[in-house]
């Protein structure tokens, strides 16, 4: 079946404005359901999930800090969220995020931990737990150890296709790291 074919086969659902066919369209935002007699009647509805937070659980005995009602497991557009039960009338939300300490001392500052977090695209990387005071990240799993080469007390793992390899994490030397000597 050819791409036309699909998006232009008929549905056994029925308008409800005008108790035409629904068909399948493809539009800029993904595929819908749209009248047969478009023109005339511009009845659509899309065909790609919503994600509008509907509740998945409620979690009777934690009160909303808000406004003292439950709180609720959501699932909305970016995931898993927990918001309050009496939703339009209260916006309260927190994220579900733990941060993995990987108890890794911070190179820089020297009094916080590297922190496994994500960035809004996605991407895992390793960042100070003292931020916004100390702003040094790394986007590879952090290893404790000394360079050999200059003695930077950080290095990381790093992937290719020879197997995992570790290196020098300052950003003058990078080298290949073959032994790790703790300090």
């Amino acid at each position: 079946m050819s791409k036309v074919e699909l998006f232009s086969a008929a549905q056994q659902e029925l308008c409800p404005q005008c108790g035409a066919e629904l068909v399948i369209r493809s539009g800029q935002h993904g595929p819908f359901l749209g009248c047969s007699t478009f023109p005339q009647c511009d009845y659509l509805r899309s065909l790609t999930p919503s994600a509008d937070g509907h509740i998945i659980k409620v979690l009777e005995g934690h009160p909303c800090p808000a406004c003292g009602a439950d709180k609720a497991l959501r699932q909305g557009r970016y995931g898993m969220f927990i918001g309050c039960t009496d939703y339009p009338h209260c916006d309260y939300s927190e994220a579900i995020t733990h941060a993995d300490s990987t108890e890794v001392p911070c190179p820089e500052c020297q009094h916080g931990t590297l922190v496994k977090r994500q960035s809004r695209f996605g991407k895992t990387f390793y960042a100070c737990s003292e931020y916004p005071k100390c702003r040094y990240a790394l986007n590879n799993p952090p290893v404790n150890g000394v360079c050999a080469h200059c003695g930077f007390k950080l290095l990381y793992n790093k992937k290719s296709a020879k197997g995992l390899k570790t290196f020098c994490a300052n950003k003058n030397c990078e080298i290949e790291v073959s032994s790790i000597s703790e300090e």
